[in-house]
């Protein structure tokens, strides 16, 4: 009996106890056990006829077997056989993967740079169209390459985007487009990572897909009654689309803020769902940017620098609780620090609010046919609801079975130089107040430190 019957004979052994094993964790008999049972069996032979691998699908019932059972025979069986033998695996092709394959190049080492989507940069090319950055871009260039000069201080969503091109071209990087990554496991000292078009054995995988993966979408009784349109803020292009509509904007983050400032803008009708207490800030200071100040003073305590944010809070936009916004008890660079997210860098919605042009509400009590009824007990009429309620990173799905990796809400326990694990290593996953590009070229650069001495690589 060659090798490949013998697995075969294997695989299909394994469809058996995996099914005994599956019944055994979920205490599932029926479908859920049959459909893992035929997706093995079906693999095997697959197998047998093609020598190719595929992707099977995974019942939520079996997903929450134990992993041993589940993902080891996974992609050990599947993916080691084929996976080809590389230095790095760069898991997504946006800023922080383009920064650490910049970096990784200029040490020479062999890596794939895997993007799920067809271009660089595909995050920012689906943002709302009014977006800029909230950094200054003297301050948000990427390794070895400033922002262009003629740019203004804070480049638009297209200014990015044009510049993550030239990015790529000027640094060689060719990246492996509409490869989906699905599963990232260890092999021994080595980790597999396995796509939907292929798979790869390295030493070392840096996950940079970032924050932006799997929109949140937050559940309210009756939302199934309500007759008008809800969207997430993934899908929100431009307020023209919704001129002399009446619109809600659930979550005061920088999103929310500016897409509601942007519908006001183009003539809609809106209110801002603010869900309890936030922090605001200026994104200029007397011309100096809130980033800038935030690198000026890092050296000091925080409570210092919380208590110079506030007063410059106070200072610009005065008491806001006159118009429904109470202020945070905990300090904005706390805040940043705790709780990994930004506060509110106003860039106009503040002004539209104290002239009644943009509406605050508090949160969303349930929907109703036509429209919401609020926690105040007040029922708003609608036409649309857009949620501008983040997001969650995707880690969960694609590093299963390495719960000591991430935190409770998904993001990575550990970040550069130090690896979460030997060889997994993570970034663009760090809020910080100085501002998340900035922080992502200094990741880049630790990672490559990380993997290997710098080396003189003729460009």
């Amino acid at each position: 009996m060659g090798w490949f019957s013998s697995w075969t004979h294997a695989r299909r052994a394994h469809a058996r106890s995996h099914d005994r094993a599956a019944r055994a964790c979920t205490g599932e008999t029926g479908a859920a056990a049959l459909v893992a049972r035929e997706s093995e069996t079906s693999c095997a032979n697959s197998a047998e006829r093609n020598q190719t691998t595929t992707t099977t699908t995974t019942t939520r019932a079996l997903q929450q077997c134990h992993e041993q059972h589940v993902l080891r025979p996974w992609y050990r069986d599947r993916a080691v056989e084929s996976a080809r033998s590389i230095d790095a695996v760069i898991v997504g092709a946006g800023p922080a993967g383009l920064a650490t394959a910049a970096c990784l190049k200029r040490r020479g080492l062999s890596f794939e740079l895997l993007e799920r989507a067809d271009q660089v940069g595909s995050s920012w090319r689906n943002h709302y169209a009014r977006l800029h950055l909230h950094t200054a871009r003297n301050h948000s260039a990427l390794p070895f390459t400033p922002f262009p000069k003629h740019l203004p201080t804070y480049p638009s969503r297209q200014d990015v985007v044009d510049y993550l091109e030239s990015y790529a071209r000027e640094h060689g990087l060719e990246p492996r487009f509409d490869t989906d990554v699905q599963r990232v496991a260890r092999d021994g000292e080595r980790w597999i990572v396995l796509a939907t078009n292929g798979a790869w054995r390295a030493k070392h995988v840096v996950l940079a897909t970032g924050y932006n993966r799997v929109p949140r979408v937050p559940v309210w009784p009756d939302r199934e009654l309500f007759r008008g349109r809800v969207l997430h803020s993934r899908d929100y292009r431009t307020g023209k689309d919704f001129t002399k509509q009446r619109v809600l904007v659930v979550g005061a983050g920088n999103s929310g803020a500016e897409i509601a400032l942007d519908l006001c803008e183009q003539g809609a009708a809106v209110s801002l769902c603010i869900r309890g207490p936030i922090n605001v800030i200026p994104r200029d200071l007397l011309g100096i940017p809130a980033q800038a100040i935030g690198i000026a003073t890092g050296w000091q305590p925080d409570a210092i620098t919380d208590f110079i944010m506030r007063m410059a809070s106070r200072l610009v936009f005065g008491d806001l609780s006159k118009w429904g916004i109470e202020r945070k008890k905990k300090g904005p660079l706390r805040q940043i620090l705790d709780e990994q997210s930004i506060p509110l860098i106003d860039v106009g919605t503040i002004r539209r609010i104290k002239k009644g042009e943009i509406a605050v509400v508090p949160g969303i009590e349930r929907f109703t046919e036509r429209g919401v009824l609020c926690t105040d007990g007040r029922a708003h009429k609608l036409d649309v609801v857009v949620l501008a309620t983040g997001y969650t990173t995707g880690l969960a799905t694609i590093l299963a079975g390495l719960d000591d990796v991430l935190d409770a809400k998904g993001y990575p326990r550990a970040a550069p130089p130090e690896p979460s694990s030997p060889g997994l290593h993570f970034v663009g996953f760090a809020n910080v107040p100085t501002g998340l590009l900035r922080q992502i070229a200094i990741q880049a650069r630790a990672v490559a430190d990380a993997l290997g001495p710098p080396q003189l690589v003729v460009r």
